[in-house]
């Protein structure tokens, strides 16, 4: 295990509209109020055919391929995740959410594109003095986060 040590800056409550596009919207909040680390809540609804992706098809690939899945109809949703600057710099989101609608569920990844339905909260809570960031892992492929 790898650690960085942070403090809590600067609380952002935000109001997502209908059709924003998460994660779009979030990192591009982060970039244009200087966020370099955050922890990020997620409550609202997810419009029909965003996408989540589900796992990876195989386990055991060397640089696995992510499944993606396509939410059947809006949907209810809650989610949790960080925020920490690429490598070049820019604010990059990894939230992961549960959608459900009736008894189906559906959890994963919003990184390909989750749109808001009608009602989109999210808290930022801002992490201040870490050095972590998410750098790209050459065996995986996946940005991780660095400390």
């Amino acid at each position: 295990m790898k650690y960085s040590e942070a403090g809590v800056g600067r609380v952002f409550v935000l109001r997502l509209e209908h059709g924003d596009r998460i994660p779009d919207i979030i990192e591009e909040f982060a970039d244009n109020h200087q966020v370099n680390g955050a922890l990020v809540f997620f409550l609202g609804g997810a419009e029909k055919d965003s996408k989540v992706i589900v796992g990876p098809e195989d386990g055991k690939e060397a640089k696995p391929v992510p499944m993606v899945t396509l939410l059947k109809d809006v949907s209810e949703a809650l989610g949790v995740g960080t925020l920490f600057l690429d490598q070049q710099g820019k604010p990059k989101l990894h939230l992961h959410s549960a959608f459900g609608r009736g008894r189906d569920t559906v959890t994963g990844c919003t990184r390909q594109g989750v749109e808001v339905w009608k009602i989109g909260e999210v808290v930022m809570l801002e992490l201040t003095g870490s050095s972590a960031c998410r750098k790209v892992d050459p065996e995986t492929g996946f940005e991780l986060l660095d400390v």
